[in-house]
């Protein structure tokens, strides 16, 4: 079934969500991606970039006068202390990760990724307010606007975003590796992905249809909210990486099909990890946890197929676009425990 096909909702079921763990961990198995993939170390990769990612967010975030703003972007954008508060940082692996698929140094796409953790941060802070969704802790400690009050937090999210674009002009090796043109491009994607037909379009799509959301309306706030940021990401990375526009394309697909099943599974696993349901779950509550996972393997099974374009090109530098799809399935994997109790 095609995911814009089905316009009605879809009643809740009625069993124990914490069944679905099993589902989830049996998508594992399944895996399409070739068997190289099951060697690559994904923990290793993701903490090497993890480490390159906060030393330029920690340079880049300023600590001169007016400390108060300063202080509270700084919470925002650097983690907390701890498994819960650390940030996962996936919008900068993604692009780094693109770029360094076709050959181009990591240092060329740093400053961009180091922007999109920026951007994705002051979204964040806007997202938690209480005009939205009112949520009084992100990464496991309380939220910008509960440590630093509503006012503070609106200032330091929309401090963020001027930031992520003066950090990517003045930071990024242009012209060489990256041509002026590039970084102009670059630019222009990072403001259209966050502006009124991305993933401010997707805020609203979500507020103005809370009550009652069919299988293409849930899909397109899932898109905006989410797949925007990753198809950015990947995008970034592409044109910082020098793409043909087939791969760039490609990539941007890869993007938004990844940034889309991360949060569908962000949303299954709220569900199943305490037997019951979040009160916002709206994309669950509209799909069906059945039909909800369903599209979960559609989605890895498109990402899939389009990280299979660069596999032939490009060998064993693909691995971790293949990687991500099935940690996308199985992070955390306290599930894998919880499931086992069962």
């Amino acid at each position: 079934m095609a995911l814009s096909s089905l316009f009605i909702i879809l009643p809740v079921p009625k069993v124990p969500y914490s069944n679905y763990s099993r589902r989830l961990l049996t998508a594992r198995a399944s895996s399409d991606a070739p068997a190289a993939s099951a060697s690559f170390d994904l923990r290793r990769y993701w903490t090497s970039l993890i480490a390159d990612v906060e030393s330029e967010l920690d340079a880049a975030m300023p600590m001169q006068p007016p400390e108060s703003i300063h202080s509270a972007m700084r919470y925002a954008v650097l983690p907390g202390a701890g498994k819960e508060g650390a940030a996962k940082r996936a919008p900068p692996v993604l692009c780094v990760a693109a770029c360094e698929l076709l050959g181009a140094p990591r240092a060329a796409a740093l400053p961009a990724a180091a922007a999109l953790e920026m951007l994705h941060a002051a979204s964040l802070v806007h997202d938690d307010l209480p005009c939205f969704d009112a949520a009084p802790t992100r990464r496991g400690r309380p939220s910008t606007h509960a440590a630093y009050g509503t006012d503070m937090a609106v200032l330091a999210g929309d401090a963020l975003f001027p930031l992520a674009y003066t950090h990517v002009i003045s930071h990024t090796p242009c012209p060489d590796p990256v041509p002026h043109a590039v970084l102009m491009r670059v630019l222009a994607e990072l403001a259209r992905a966050v502006g009124s037909t991305g993933m401010a379009a997707g805020q609203f799509l979500d507020l103005a249809g809370a009550t009652a959301l069919g299988e293409a309306e849930v899909m397109q706030v899932l898109t905006k909210k989410f797949g925007e940021m990753a198809e950015c990401s990947a995008a970034c990375g592409a044109m910082l990486g020098g793409a043909r526009p087939d791969e760039e394309a490609a990539l941007r697909r890869y993007g938004r099909t990844i940034g889309v099943l991360y949060e569908l599974v962000d949303d299954i696993r709220s569900a199943s990890g305490n037997g019951k349901m979040r009160s916002n779950a709206s994309v669950l509550r509209s799909l069906g946890m059945d039909r909800a996972l369903g599209i979960v393997e559609e989605l890895k099974a498109q990402a899939k197929t389009e990280a299979d374009r660069f596999s032939d090109k490009y060998g064993d530098r693909v691995l971790p676009l293949y990687s991500f799809v099935d940690y996308a399935v199985e992070r955390g994997f306290e599930l894998q425990d919880a499931a086992a109790t069962l």
